[in-house]
């Protein structure tokens, strides 16, 4: 097992590695798990390396929305990954299950700015006002480490447990859009799979966001326009088999969907 001193680079690659070998085992011996410097130190490293290779930054992430999921990891905040314009998923679209490793899929509700968003203490009203639509969402999340046994530095490590996403067509302005009571449900191949609300993201989809701007704003991350924000799950993640066919639907927001490999003959 690497000691507990293994430098950050050196997790980051194994990190990198195992999108292309396969799932390595928690990172606990390196990080303890609620090691939230440690973690994003590691995702940061990633980040830079891989833009640096030319991936294009398009908007973040928000995971651990869910109070359920924080206790069951021990801690009492969210995360937050990094998006990127290969991440991408065409709405209607197919996800290769070469792509992934033990992918899992969530609908959420993301918000594409309008206008830049920056500050330490941003308030819902600020992203609000910052806002120019909102879309259904479904992320496609996924995990380097083996049998998903994840601690809280686990995932933040990997940036945020990652895969892709896809936005649906319809975009909404937020002016009458009640992102709170709004129901959710995700079917799987035109089963249920899935119901949730917007309520069951941090409280509120806009309190999520700001919780975002926030913490960005207090490293010197500002949000842009054009930016995406997956805001973060409003029901139970759902694993995917080849063949599977998701669809999501959010009262006032929209639809979205896509295939997960060859539909089955």
């Amino acid at each position: 097992m690497p000691p507990k001193d293994e430098p950050f680079d050196e997790v980051a690659r194994r990190l990198r590695d195992a999108y292309r070998k396969g799932a390595i085992p928690p990172l606990r011996e390196a990080l303890d798990p609620t090691d939230a410097a440690g973690a994003y130190a590691v995702q940061h490293i990633n980040t830079d390396i891989w833009t640096s290779r030319g991936r294009r930054i398009v908007g973040r992430k928000i995971g651990l929305t869910a109070k359920a999921v924080q206790a069951q990891l021990g801690v009492n905040q969210p995360d937050y990954g990094v998006l990127f314009q290969d991440m991408a998923i065409p709405d209607a679209g197919t996800l290769d299950p070469s792509q992934v490793l033990q992918p899992k899929a969530e609908a959420e509700i993301a918000l594409v700015l309008g206008e830049d968003l920056d500050g330490s203490d941003a308030t819902i009203e600020d992203v609000a006002a910052a806002t120019a639509f909102a879309t259904a969402a479904i992320e496609i999340v996924d995990s380097r480490i083996l049998d998903w046994k994840i601690t809280f530095a686990d995932t933040v490590a990997d940036n945020g447990s990652s895969a892709f996403f896809v936005l649906g067509k319809e975009e909404k302005p937020l002016t009458g859009l009640d992102l709170y009571t709004c129901g959710m449900v995700m079917e799987v191949n035109g089963e249920i799979a899935s119901i949730g609300a917007g309520a069951a993201c941090l409280g509120h989809p806009l309190r999520a966001a700001a919780w975002l701007a926030s913490t960005l704003g207090r490293l010197g991350i500002g949000l842009r326009s054009g930016d995406i924000l997956l805001t973060g799950a409003l029901g139970p993640m759902v694993a995917l088999t080849p063949g599977d066919h998701v669809r999501a639907t959010i009262g006032g927001v929209g639809s979205v969907e896509f295939s997960y490999g060859k539909k089955k003959s």
